[in-house]
């Protein structure tokens, strides 16, 4: 028991959560959303040669054909705000004369435990209606008289009576062109099968029986004056602001509605984004080029003074020079790089001399860098680059000192 009712639970919080979907349609959403676009609500029926056993049938069923032509525009509102069709339009007509001209028969049907009057429609007359009104389907709502079995209770709720008593039951039906059935109520493709009576004409008589000291209880019809009572019983609407509908008629609309929503699957497929409209997409944004004279801030004196990763510079006496008779080398300024990382500062010959900025881009001739004897240097060296201060790597042979 205990395993069961945590079930339960599970279930009741996960449709909560996530929602139960459900299909309460003879066809497929898909085809649903693609079929049927614009219905039609007919005005409501009241058959009155069903089984309507009041006996002043005449006067009821002229009393329900003016309450279903007050009422009936409100089901309209409710239908159109819920979005599920494009369109929702009523049917233009005299409700008797589209009722004998439609219908073909009647039939008290028990099915699954659910007793109700079912209506079969003429198909050319049918396929007639929705063609001249412009109608993928049509929905028609008629109120007949059904007597079945009912369990009532006393006021006190310590004794009942449970006997056939006579309804006024209210069912539905929405209609293709072809005359299949899209969707009805009674609603047998609800999960627990419920089918609640429009009105009782008739209640059971407890104080009489409690008066007489009597177990049996009589059951009576309600006079006409009742009737109309419980049916002018108004609440305010929900959509139409400063109108009001039948409290009757709201009940039977709340359950029909929830009947009538579209489920959402739970893992529906995303849809694909639409491609973008030409002349809309994002102009991309390219950065500017470095440009190749920029001096790194690195290759400055200050920058270079507050370089502390690198190694500490030699002292300008330590510098190597170039030896007796060679050719003449000279300190080739340090190459700019746009956008390099700063480097520790670079030994330079001890007869150059730092340059600002400025001087270092503008350098076009090499410094001389000074010699070591008198002898004369050649005119041309072989290589002329330098790095880090000392020679490119070419091995030439010291001459002995002049006497």
């Amino acid at each position: 028991m205990r395993t069961l009712f945590k079930l339960a639970l599970l279930v009741t919080a996960t449709c909560g959560i996530f929602g139960c979907a459900h299909n309460y349609y003879n066809i497929p959403q898909e085809t649903l959303e693609k079929k049927v676009k614009i219905i039609g609500i007919a005005p409501f029926f009241i058959d009155g040669e069903s089984d309507v056993k009041h006996p002043e049938k005449e006067a009821i069923v002229t009393l329900i054909q003016g309450f279903n032509e007050k009422n009936q525009k409100e089901l309209i509102a409710r239908l159109r705000a819920t979005g599920i069709f494009y369109a929702v339009r009523p049917v233009d007509g005299e409700p008797a004369r589209l009722f004998a001209g439609l219908v073909a028969s009647r039939e008290r049907r028990d099915d699954a435990g659910i007793i109700y009057n079912k209506y079969f429609y003429k198909r050319d007359e049918l396929k007639r209606l929705l063609a001249d009104n412009g109608l993928d389907a049509v929905m028609f709502v008629t109120i007949s008289g059904l007597t079945r079995q009912g369990k009532v209770y006393a006021s006190n709720y310590l004794s009942y009576t449970d006997t056939d008593f006579n309804y006024l039951a209210l069912s539905a039906q929405m209609l293709d062109r072809d005359g299949a059935t899209i969707w009805e109520y009674p609603n047998f493709r609800q999960s627990s099968l419920s089918y609640p009576m429009f009105f009782s004409l008739q209640y059971p008589d407890f104080d009489e029986a409690a008066a007489n000291l009597s177990e049996k209880v009589d059951v009576k019809f309600k006079t006409v004056a009742g009737v109309k009572a419980a049916f002018a019983k108004l609440e305010a609407s929900k959509l139409n602001k400063g109108q009001q509908v039948s409290t009757l008629y709201a009940k039977q609309y709340n359950e029909m509605l929830s009947l009538l929503q579209t489920y959402q699957p739970l893992f529906a497929p995303k849809k694909e984004n639409a491609p973008p409209v030409p002349g809309t997409e994002p102009v991309p944004v390219t950065a500017p080029a470095p440009v190749s004279g920029a001096v790194s801030p690195a290759a400055t004196p200050k920058a270079a003074a507050l370089q502390t990763s690198g190694p500490a510079a030699p002292p300008a006496s330590s510098a190597l020079s170039a030896p007796a008779g060679a050719p003449a080398r000279f300190a080739a300024p340090e190459p700019v790089m746009p956008s390099a990382p700063a480097v520790a500062a670079r030994p330079v010959a001890a007869a150059s001399s730092v340059a600002e900025p400025a001087q270092i881009a503008a350098q076009a001739r090499p410094i001389a860098a000074p010699e070591r004897s008198t002898a004369a240097a050649p005119a041309a060296a072989s290589r002329q680059e330098v790095s880090d201060g000392f020679p490119s790597g070419d091995i030439i042979a010291e001459e002995p000192p002049a006497k």
